[in-house]
């Protein structure tokens, strides 16, 4: 999304609602659903944020999503702050879209359309601008029925030959369409540059730890404490969207990579998430998973499950070597800490530490050692195709990197442990 929200001289007089539907998501409190859509309005520049408020709403209005005495009311308040620009924290229909922004005068914006938003602003490499471009124009090409005036011509002959020509918002969606086809095609290069990076890595024996998590739960400021980078770490949603590897020693003098994602949120728009999946399948690639959670935010749990569910739809495998890191226990008072180190904390996938303070780091590096297990190597070995169950137990232990099928069998590139050989040559 090329374009700023607004363009003017002053900034942009935001107003959030959280229309609260019981229906949607009522594992979350809406009180928090709304703070959390604040900080997502504070993470874009140039916003004034007036007022917020929740809507109690008991179904939404086909036409309109709030009824008519609401809309008039908030129309009160909106025009007495003199807001330009309307966040609602959910989906919005393009018709209820249309609606409200004819009835209020002012831009409207849903909470995908938000998040897109923050991504086009933050997306620094090319990948990343692709992918925020495709995402934007998935989501466009769904809102051609916005009020603009030009929708209603037509352009194309008489009718004589070929039917009356095309409306303009068919044109528009061609347009779009063909946009699409171009990113995708450019994408695709980069995928591949990434591929070949990925593939270079396969090379090296050194194990990939990804962080993954919610988004600011301090993934970034660990990822920096780990590795001495200087990533970006805020205090805001989406700091940082494009990946960054380095490399890592652990206290033995093992080497290994450690990968920082993009942090995921709850209702992270599907185009989004089809839009990163090249970048999120870093994840697929990872060795051990360190799921970073802010074990101080009020939802914690709620926030683990949508990560969950995420890399699920990745396809990330639920037998995956994954280690829960509970950062910000700085931020506890000294009864809760108390009884959470006391208790779950004593589980060896789940660490407790302070990307901040850097307490409990040598803890949890001591524990990435431990869940990696024997360091893997990089092997070629032939298989002839009479060795169906060796070749079947290598796919199930998930050690082939690369397979080439020749006369008499099998050329398998692998990456396993000395363990696993030895497992392999006693079959």
């Amino acid at each position: 999304m090329s374009d700023p929200i607004l363009s003017k001289d002053r900034p942009t007089r935001v107003w959030v609602l959280h229309p609260d539907l019981k229906t949607v998501d009522a594992r979350r409190e809406p009180e928090l659903r709304l703070a959390e859509a604040v900080s997502l309005a504070a993470a874009l520049p140039d916003l004034q944020i007036m007022g917020h408020e929740i809507v109690r709403l008991p179904k939404p209005h086909a036409g309109h999503l709030f009824g008519t005495g609401k809309m008039a009311e908030l129309k009160e308040r909106l025009t007495a702050a003199e807001v330009d620009l309307v966040l609602v924290d959910g989906p919005v229909s393009p018709i209820q879209q249309r609606n409200l922004e004819k009835e209020w005068g002012v831009k409207l914006l849903d909470r995908t359309g938000l998040i897109l938003e923050i991504f086009a602003d933050r997306a620094r490499t090319r990948e990343g601008v692709l992918q925020v471009e495709l995402a934007a124009l998935s989501y466009q090409r769904t809102r051609l029925v916005r009020a603009w005036t030009h929708l209603e011509r037509q352009r194309g002959g008489f009718g004589f030959v070929g039917g009356p020509g095309e409306t303009q918002i068919e044109a528009d969606r061609r347009a779009i369409d063909d946009q699409v086809i171009r990113l995708k095609r450019q994408l695709a290069k980069v995928v591949k540059t990434r591929e070949l990076h990925r593939a270079a890595r396969r090379k090296v024996p050194f194990p990939i730890v990804a962080l993954v998590g919610y988004t600011n739960a301090g993934k970034s400021t660990l990822f920096n404490r780990m590795t001495g980078a200087e990533v970006l770490a805020k205090d805001m949603l989406f700091a940082t969207l494009d990946p960054t590897m380095r490399g890592l020693v652990l206290p033995s003098g093992r080497r290994i990579i450690l990968s920082d994602t993009v942090g995921f949120i709850s209702d992270l728009p599907h185009e989004l998430v089809a839009a990163f999946r090249a970048t999120l399948e870093e994840v697929l690639e990872a060795d051990l998973i360190l799921h970073v959670r802010d074990i101080s935010h009020p939802e914690t749990e709620e926030q683990a499950e949508d990560v969950g569910e995420i890399l699920e739809s990745l396809g990330v495998a639920e037998d995956v070597a994954l280690i829960e890191v509970w950062n910000k226990i700085d931020a506890l008072s000294e009864a809760v800490r108390a009884g959470l180190l006391g208790q779950d904390a004593r589980r060896s996938d789940v660490q407790a530490v302070s990307a901040l303070s850097g307490e409990g780091i040598p803890a949890l590096l001591a524990a990435i050692e431990t869940r990696l297990g024997d360091e893997r190597i990089e092997e070629e070995i032939d298989l002839p195709f009479t060795a169906g169950k060796e070749h079947a137990w290598l796919h199930a232990q998930g050690v082939i990197r690369d397979e080439v099928q020749g006369e008499d069998g099998w050329k398998l590139l692998l990456r396993w442990t000395e363990a696993q050989k030895t497992r392999f040559q006693s079959l």
